[in-house]
């Protein structure tokens, strides 16, 4: 088994414990569920472009950071100008959870994507409820209907959908409803990451696609390779985490792409 594959037969688990204790009527009852969310899209167009990423660890890299608050570090990330905050609540392989979005929600005015491994429609509830703003759906553990279902309910609930891919085979997966197409530079299946490939994929989206450059981005110049050739927005979150201070480095990040643009 692949790590990706270990991760869904995790979390389906965890889903089916999940719907023992709160049900999808439970979940339309929290606080955030009718609220009137943030675009991701439109802040993508109208700021830095960066989905700054708050990640405590991951199975490829272990331990990053795991001694920062996640208000103290997304609250600088929005004051510095990130168009987007992306929080992780996988817990067993990245050691997120659903308090890290919920403690941050009410004192941000930017969105958040809910990044998880979305294979059962009671997540997309879930995030609605925990007022998250949009979702990722990875390619590589859907089918292109599952894609088009979760998309079309995502939008029902108001959020914006985030589509990974990462090979020529995934493009398929994506349909006219997606809001945002992400290209993750790092396989999922071996951890090794490839700007250029991202760059040859990115190349056969349709012109008017939002891009996401995703993952793998350990420098400013990545982050301009990236921009010089096309993308739209950049999920970053290692290059901040690994840092004692994630705040002061995406300030001082944000201040290096500013004087050399």
């Amino acid at each position: 088994m692949t790590i990706l594959d270990k991760i869904i037969e995790r979390k389906k688990e965890e889903i089916a414990v999940s719907k023992t204790k709160i049900s999808m009527e439970g979940l339309k009852s929290s606080e955030f569920f009718g609220r009137q969310n943030f675009s991701l899209k439109e802040s993508i167009k109208n700021k830095s472009g960066i989905i700054a990423e708050f990640k405590r660890k991951s199975p490829s890299k272990g331990i990053i950071n795991d001694k920062v608050q996640p208000l103290e570090v997304v609250s600088a990330y929005e004051n510095f100008g990130a168009s987007g905050i992306s929080i992780l609540t996988d817990n067993d392989f990245f050691g997120g959870n659903f308090d890290d979005i919920l403690k941050v929600r009410k004192h941000i005015g930017i969105p958040i994507l809910r990044k998880d491994f979305m294979v059962d429609e009671y997540q997309f509830y879930e995030a609605k409820s925990i007022g998250a703003d949009a979702v990722l759906l990875i390619a590589a553990c859907l089918s292109p209907a599952q894609v088009l279902e979760f998309t079309e309910l995502a939008h029902q609930l108001g959020l914006e959908v985030l589509l990974e891919i990462h090979t020529e085979d995934e493009l398929k997966h994506f349909n006219p409803e997606i809001d945002l197409v992400g290209i993750n530079n790092r396989n999922l299946k071996d951890f090794k990451v490839d700007l250029q490939h991202s760059v040859l994929l990115k190349d056969q989206l349709p012109k008017n696609v939002l891009s996401v450059a995703e993952s793998g981005i350990y420098s400013k110049e990545d982050f301009k390779y990236l921009k010089e050739k096309g993308f739209d927005g950049f999920l970053m979150g290692e290059y901040f985490m690994k840092n004692e201070n994630p705040a002061n480095q995406f300030a001082e990040f944000i201040s290096d792409v500013k004087n050399n643009s």
